[in-house]
């Protein structure tokens, strides 16, 4: 699998605005805060009552609406964690280049809860908060 840091994420997607960032948090996540210009398609979502986290069954299904397998393609989450689960599935189904952005928007931590690797936006790369008008979750799962 792929991988590249925020920052090298970042300026990737400066010098090719054709590559796609896809944020793979939840929504309440991603409406706290997120790249700026990322799209939002959870990889797991809270069970029925906010229970706990579930795959998303949508997932692959609004990711094929929304995101054309000839792009090239970002995968972000908090920490790096879904978003590699994300793109090994994302990878089976037939996209070609697809990286995932290692420790995501929260950064890398090691198992005692120790920052290891900062994060988007640790780094002060930019972000925004909310529903971005078609690349909120809502608008993308109407395509599929």
């Amino acid at each position: 699998m792929k991988e590249i840091g925020p920052k090298d994420a970042h300026d990737a997607l400066g010098k090719d605005p054709a590559i796609v960032l896809v944020d793979v948090r939840s929504v309440p996540e991603f409406q706290g805060g997120h790249p700026k210009g990322a799209l939002n398609i959870p990889i797991m979502s809270k069970g029925p009552g906010g229970g706990a986290m579930m795959p998303n069954q949508d997932f692959m299904a609004v990711f094929t609406a929304a995101v054309p397998k000839d792009k090239k393609v970002l995968v972000s989450c908090m920490s790096g964690n879904r978003s590699a689960r994300a793109v090994m599935l994302l990878e089976q189904g037939g996209w070609k280049d697809v990286t995932n952005v290692r420790c995501g928007f929260g950064g890398a931590r090691d198992m005692m809860g120790n920052l290891t690797e900062p994060g988007w936006a640790a780094l002060g790369l930019p972000t925004e908060q909310g529903d971005p008008a078609g690349r909120a979750y809502a608008d993308l799962k109407k395509k599929a």
